[in-house]
């Protein structure tokens, strides 16, 4: 006897949905026209600085295997490490302070990630057209006119994609070398797989991650929310004096309708490059581009209506209070960075090309000598930072009597060359007691004013 057949279980929800493609609205305004100045600035800079040229030589280059770091008129070295983390922590404390004053600027107008979509987004127009006609054409069948405004554009974004990873491995292999390794087919393999790599993340990130790398990747906002505050300067809807909302015609008086300002176009919600609906209220895709912002004031002009019903304001603004722009968290945030910036500049302006460290001898503290005097004997490294090699003497003062000797009275060391080197320090007997304070100075014999200067203790009876 056949059993009956049982029902088949629901099948289970997905958990994900399905990506949706967005068609961002091209706008224009004031947002704008600051983005695209922005795009201009930064992509000029990127593709430029490797091949403008400084002193003989590229203005940006970071050597890794000479382990030297050209900076326009500046060199560092491995033992400049120090300075790379001052910025970190001078660019960590300034998107503190920016984000605390206005939300997410950094996303919105100098993220890489935001820049080159940018881009990318403009070649798109470019080949496809406006978003209604991107969208038709997605929608339609592959045809002779698809293929060619599909392959144009993905040529496009290939070439400009694998020019990025060209220039970015410009900064670390000479641009001009390397252009010409390129054209001769002779690249090395790991310059030839950085310039792929970083084009092929360049084309997908730009391409067809997009926001999708604002919403998932970057973790930026999820914790942007811990730097805000109610006087933070954010992109918000004034629902006080768009709502309720409602279609209406051009010379229609909305308060005799019982309507506010927003006629629910949705001209925010297709300009925004992540998707959302601003009007909704402050949510952590908004990226803060103000996309929105112009599109709303677009049709605000086209109604006759005063700008402003989505704007930067903050959430006291919209209660009706006023804003703080500066408060305690600014002053202590804008105090520290400028304290911060203001010693790496006076540390730049003071830094010398030389270096001395010093290291006492550790199989005896010190010696008495035959005739009664107190010698030390140290370890000392000298660091040549200098674009060529000097010959450095050494002196030492500090106690009456004091003299410093090593195995030859000038030491030459080459460019980038630590140079290490026994030093004796002798003193008589009757100069020294207990531990004492001494100055080791060296001192380039072609150029005087290459000079470091290191204290030490000198250890006596």
């Amino acid at each position: 006897m056949n059993e009956p057949a049982r029902p088949s279980a629901p099948e289970p929800s997905s958990l994900y949905a399905a990506h949706q493609k967005i068609y961002p609205r091209e706008v224009a305004g004031r947002f704008d026209r600051l983005r695209r100045l922005a795009v201009w600035v930064l992509l000029g800079l990127f593709y430029l600085l490797p091949w403008i040229s400084w002193d003989g030589r590229q203005s940006v280059l970071f050597d890794l295997p000479a382990r030297k770091f050209y900076v326009f008129g500046l060199v560092f070295w491995p033992q400049d490490f120090f300075y790379l983390t001052w910025l970190l922590i001078i660019a960590g404390l300034a998107l503190f302070f920016f984000t605390a004053l206005a939300g997410r600027l950094w996303c919105g107008y100098a993220c890489p990630q935001t820049v080159w979509t940018e881009v990318f987004l403009r070649v798109e127009y470019w080949f496809e057209g406006d978003r209604n006609r991107r969208m038709r054409l997605d929608r339609g069948p592959w045809n002779r006119e698809k293929l060619l405004r599909k392959g144009g554009k993905h040529l496009a974004w290939v070439l400009l994609a694998l020019w990025t990873g060209f220039t970015f491995v410009g900064f670390f292999t000479p641009v001009r070398e390397l252009g010409t390794l390129v054209l001769s087919l002779s690249t090395g393999p790991w310059e030839t797989f950085w310039i792929l790599f970083y084009g092929a993340a360049t084309w997908g990130n730009a391409g067809f991650l997009r926001e999708q790398v604002c919403l998932y990747m970057c973790p930026y906002a999820r914790f942007q929310s811990a730097m805000f505050d109610r006087d933070t300067l954010i992109i918000a809807y004034d629902p006080a004096r768009g709502e309720p909302r409602g279609s209406r015609g051009r010379r229609a008086d909305p308060r005799a309708a019982g309507l506010g300002d927003c006629i629910d176009c949705r001209a925010c919600v297709q300009a925004c490059p992540t998707g959302i609906d601003i009007r909704e209220g402050l949510q952590y895709e908004c990226i803060a581009c103000a996309a929105c912002v112009d599109a709303c004031d677009t049709v605000m002009d086209r109604m006759n209506y005063p700008h402003g019903l989505i704007r930067y304001t903050s959430q006291q603004a919209l209660e009706g209070q006023g804003t703080h722009v500066i408060r305690p968290r600014m002053l202590v945030y804008g105090a520290l960075l400028g304290l911060l910036v203001a010693g790496f500049l006076v540390s730049l302006a003071l830094r010398t090309p030389v270096g001395l460290d010093l290291m006492r001898d550790r199989n005896a503290l010190y010696r008495t000598l035959a005739d009664g005097s107190i010698e030390n004997v140290y370890l000392l490294r000298i660091v040549n930072k200098d674009t060529r090699a000097h010959a450095y003497r050494l002196s030492a003062e500090g106690l009456p009597g004091l003299v410093i000797e090593t195995d030859a009275t000038e030491h030459r060391v080459g460019s980038g060359e630590v140079y290490s080197v026994a030093a004796r320090v002798r003193v008589p007997a009757t100069a020294a007691r207990g531990s004492q304070p001494i100055r080791v100075q060296v001192q380039a014999v072609d150029d005087p004013g290459l000079t470091a200067v290191h204290e030490a203790r000198f250890l006596a009876p």
